[in-house]
């Protein structure tokens, strides 16, 4: 499980509260992966990956606009980060999930975990200068 620490604050409230969401998806992946009584997760985790992707473009919009309302100067390539990832979202075959629910769901949660706290840590951070 991933645990929000202060090291992850931007200073900016709103996104800050975005971002401890995305981490709850995350968590709730693993805590479903962790599920010993559910033999069948593949509608959790397609719930999660919908879950995932609708959130995603929600705050990228919501990070954007903040970054457009204040002149951030990285706004292009900002942006194209948040493109790929909603695309490797979008581009994952469903299908393939379903043959190994309990790998795909670490791969999901290792992809999740790494891009936040990197994205979080090296880009989202300079948008308020901390």
């Amino acid at each position: 499980m991933i645990k929000w620490k202060d090291d992850y604050v931007t200073g900016i409230e709103e996104i800050d509260k975005q971002h401890k969401y995305l981490v709850d998806i995350a968590n709730r992946a693993y805590l479903t992966l962790k599920d010993e009584f559910c033999i069948d997760k593949y509608d959790k985790i397609t719930q999660i990956l919908k879950e995932l992707e609708e959130y995603t473009i929600f705050h990228f919009a919501k990070e954007e606009e903040y970054m457009k309302k204040i002149g951030y100067k990285h706004l292009f390539s900002h942006k194209i980060e948040h493109n790929k990832f909603i695309e490797k979202i979008k581009s994952i075959d469903l299908d393939t999930i379903d043959e190994k629910q309990d790998e795909f769901l670490l791969d999901i949660i290792n992809f999740i975990v790494d891009w936040l706290v990197s994205h979080i840590l090296e880009k989202d951070k300079l948008i308020s200068g901390n």
